[in-house]
């Protein structure tokens, strides 16, 4: 596509996944804009500002259960019904890069159009005009109306030091000076009401909801029982966690073995869902099964203990994420201060210098004593400046940075590596509340249990455990893959009998046996631990 504003060739040749693209053009708009180069080189015309809104965008996510006819005849009766319906052209293609992730991409025109075939204004000049103390604003067709009715332009006049807007006729009692031609005006002007609309948080509210109700229409006609949902967790009343974009980027890091930080988030986030659902199909349990009967009661203290388990595992892996977060940053910042340091005293070094040498430069020839001053005080400044230049050069080597715009890259990951950190405190707290909670359930099924036979309660609670706990496991692996670690699980074991009150029980202690002997491969630190088990 070539651009006309700026002269580019853009060359969108190799792109890949493109399944289907196509031009909606409403009754009005020139024939000859079907062709999306001609299309966006007429928007680009039209606009006169460098920051101005050339589109609207809108990405879809388009259901895997359907085909790409089915796609196509989705977005067509979409894009009719909600955009070219309203005098909008829209340039839509859909994406499928790996067969898992079909999409849309809707490029929408954010300008009205005539019936004419003619772009409409965006916005329209309003003028603030005065009568009798009250003001008001007026566009130039509304103000040879208003100008009949006693409503005066309002212009800057003189008023001693200040400058003071007002009518011209006060002006004149007062015989005050003009000193602008332009009159008072609101700063964005008075926005098109079609254009208020399009760009109304509730209008974006009905194109969500509209494509919801078409999606789910189209997988009920094809027989699919999926279906979606615009509204967000809290409007549906769910306590479940929404998960966050990944993103392209992300995915690409996980796939190198480097953990992405929204993934980690995500992977987080959906076993806290998980852990809260089964929380809520445990509480109905308990509250459907027989009440005071020693397998229940057994049943729900393992299922509860099982999950506190869980979440102090969660706790553990926080906590080291969080310490080698805090460890980089420790050791990052005091560099990262000295380079901001280095950098400012530079500037300042070069700007003394540069007011130094236009000083020289300006004093004649013939006073030696001055030249010979400031020659030294350059020649100092040089020095400083390039003992600066070089301490520069060695932090930048330190962050493995070749100039200032690495330095900003490392900036950025600074940041993001801090609201990582923001974000696992505020998972550590939900967390601690959580584990808090679960000790509260424990307590009261404990409570519930003091009239049972205390050797009968623990013989069913034992029968259970291995089954519950092996659950356990495989779910953590699941969710943290190779980066599960199953000493940090032991550990949350033991601090969770710590928090029950409970002694380690015996299986728990040859698992820890066989894992030192596993990993340190050292025969004779078994029989320190065997010695341990027999006390």
């Amino acid at each position: 596509m070539y651009n006309d504003y700026d002269g580019v060739q853009h060359d969108y040749t190799r792109k890949q996944g493109l399944v289907w693209q196509q031009v909606f053009l409403p009754d009005m708009a020139p024939a000859e804009w079907a062709d999306r180069e001609i299309l966006w080189n007429a928007v680009e015309e039209a606009e006169k500002t460098k920051d101005s809104r050339l589109a609207r965008e809108f990405v879809v996510a388009l259901p895997v259960e359907l085909g790409q006819d089915e796609w196509t005849a989705l977005l067509t009766d979409f894009i009719q019904a909600n955009f070219v319906s309203e005098g909008m052209c829209t340039d839509v293609c859909i994406h499928d890069t790996d067969g898992h992730n079909p999409h849309a991409h809707m490029m929408v025109t954010v300008r009205p159009l005539k019936e004419n075939g003619t772009w409409q204004q965006k916005t329209e000049k309003e003028y603030l005009c005065v009568r009798d103390g009250e003001e008001r604003g007026f566009t130039a067709a509304e103000f040879k109306n208003a100008q009949t009715e006693g409503w005066e332009k309002q212009y800057q006049y003189k008023v001693g030091k200040k400058k003071v807007y007002m009518a011209p006729s006060a002006a004149e009692t007062q015989g005050l000076e003009r000193v602008s031609k332009y009159p008072k005006s609101t700063k964005y002007g008075r926005q098109n009401p079609i254009t208020a609309r399009w760009n109304s948080e509730e209008q974006l509210v009905l194109w969500r909801a509209a494509w919801a109700d078409d999606v789910n229409l189209c997988l009920e006609r094809s027989g699919h029982e999926e279906r979606i949902d615009h509204r967000s967790h809290a409007e549906r009343g769910l306590d479940e966690q929404p998960t966050i974009h990944e993103g392209v980027a992300a995915r690409a890091l996980e796939k190198k073995g480097i953990i992405s930080d929204r993934c980690e988030l995500n992977r987080q986030i959906k076993a806290d869902n998980a852990l809260l659902r089964e929380i809520k199909a445990l509480v109905k349990k308990m509250t459907d099964a027989v009440t005071n009967t020693v397998s229940a009661i057994a049943e729900a203290m393992e299922a509860v203990r099982q999950k506190m388990i869980i979440f102090r595992y969660q706790l553990l892996h926080i906590g080291a994420g969080k310490k080698q977060i805090t460890d980089t940053l420790q050791t990052v910042h005091p560099d990262l201060k000295r380079y901001e340091d280095v950098v400012k005293k530079l500037k300042t070094k070069i700007r003394e210098r540069r007011t130094l040498l236009e000083e020289k430069s300006a004093i004649p020839a013939i006073h030696i004593l001055q030249h010979r001053e400031l020659a030294q005080k350059i020649a100092t400044l040089t020095e400083d400046i390039e003992e600066l230049k070089g301490e520069k050069a060695l932090l930048l080597k330190e962050f493995d940075c070749t100039d200032d715009h690495s330095m900003t890259e490392v900036k950025q990951r600074i940041a993001a590596m801090e609201s990582s950190l923001e974000k696992l405190d505020q998972q550590g707290i939900k967390y601690n509340q959580e584990l808090d909670m679960a000790l509260i359930q424990y307590a009261e099924l404990r409570q519930q249990a003091e009239n049972m036979d205390a050797a009968e309660l623990d013989t069913v609670r034992q029968s259970v455990r291995s089954d519950m706990e092996h659950e356990v496991v495989q779910r953590l692996q699941a969710t943290y893959g190779k980066r599960f670690d199953s000493q940090m699980l032991m550990q949350s074991r033991k601090d969770v009998a710590d928090l029950l009150n409970e002694a380690m029980e015996p299986v728990l202690i040859q698992e820890k046996l066989r894992l030192f002997a596993e990993r340190q491969d050292m025969q004779h630190h078994t029989k320190e631990w065997k010695q341990d088990y027999e006390r």
